[in-house]
């Protein structure tokens, strides 16, 4: 996840064309407005139960490699571990294998992840999240060049999908499903202040560049999903997840969905209804580029109009993680995915 209020405008088409996107003020997106989904009628299903114990041990797992920066052992072993468990969970993960360069000159070898469950399945869901770690803590005070655990940013939405991997072996949803597990998403340039406006400059493309390459080049015969789910840090203790600026411009329909089943299951204390700014994160590239309508579950304080305390910073370890959490967000996502194929239209 990325620096503090990435607040812009877009323009769909210059960013297609890998033009850079422009500052813009701290907006809320107050004036959005979400829309209400077509669906008429549903059917009752049963949803299997999700077990945060498991998650995080998943987390847990990732955090004893170490920082997961590419190029690196711990990425490694990372990466194996995600193919092992996808593997025993017969998701049947393939790699999708690039290079890039970073923005500090620097080239890295690209290991997006991705399996899928009932994969002929015309009816699909696509969930996603980032498994590198940033490879300093350059927002904390002290160390700042050095790396961190990443246990909420990065570990945390792995584990979840990894968990979800295990129940959809166990209960066929009815409904496909879709993990990307996009590499390099962290290892973008800081925002510089303009001191003389107070405001950042972004640096915006140089972020996420595993999932601008997957939404890019989509696997062959790729079916489309009715729309996607990007989880980042989303397992810290009293974690919030507002209604991100970017889902509601390009995904309304499907926050209305998930925060209203959220609501439901009586979860609405974790998914607020509060407005979060727009920001840059792998969703973007996933609806700009690849056309998948997605939205962004991310922990972030509207009162303070930022990420939580630990993001960036060496205190982003297993301390700040809660059970709880998890099993909210876990919880829901199933019931969004298992209740998809009773419903009589889509958003």
């Amino acid at each position: 996840m990325k620096r503090k209020n990435r607040v812009f405008i877009l323009s769909i088409c210059a960013l297609i064309m890998g033009c850079s996107a422009c500052h813009n003020n701290s907006t809320n997106n107050n004036n959005t407005t979400v829309s209400k989904p077509d669906t008429v009628s549903e059917t009752k299903v049963t949803v299997p139960a999700f077990n945060a114990d498991t998650a995080y041990y998943y987390t847990q797992k990732q955090v004893d490699f170490g920082p997961r920066i590419p190029g690196s052992k711990a990425h490694k072993e990372c990466l194996d571990f995600i193919v092992a468990q996808l593997e025993k969970d017969s998701m049947h993960p393939v790699i999708q294998k690039t290079k890039a360069r970073t923005f500090d000159g620097k080239q890295f070898e690209i290991d997006n992840v991705i399996a899928s469950s009932e994969p002929k399945n015309n009816v699909r869901i696509m969930l996603c999240t980032h498994w590198d770690t940033r490879p300093w803590a350059d927002l904390d005070s002290v160390d700042d060049h050095k790396s961190f655990d990443g246990a909420d940013d990065g570990a945390s939405g792995v584990a979840m999908l990894l968990e979800l991997a295990n129940k959809l072996k166990q209960s066929k949803a009815g409904t496909g499903v879709d993990l990307v597990f996009f590499d390099l998403e962290d290892y973008g340039q800081q925002d510089e202040i303009d001191w003389e406006t107070d405001k950042y400059k972004m640096q915006d493309n140089t972020w996420c560049l595993g999932s601008q390459y997957w939404a890019s080049n989509l696997p062959t015969n790729y079916i489309m999903p009715r729309f996607g789910i990007l989880l980042d840090m989303v397992g810290g203790k009293n974690a919030v997840f507002p209604m991100e600026g970017q889902s509601l411009r390009f995904a309304p329909q499907v926050v209305d969905k998930m925060w209203n089943i959220a609501a439901q299951l009586g979860y609405g204390n974790y998914f607020s209804r509060d407005r979060a700014p727009l920001t840059i994160d792998d969703h973007l590239y996933v609806n700009t580029l690849a056309g998948i309508p997605t939205i962004d579950i991310v922990h972030y304080d509207v009162t303070k109009h930022d990420y939580p305390y630990f993001h960036h910073k060496h205190g982003d370890n297993m301390s700040v993680l809660d059970k709880n959490t998890m099993h909210a967000v876990g919880t829901v996502l199933l019931n969004v995915i298992y209740r998809e194929n009773s419903v009589s239209s889509i958003p």
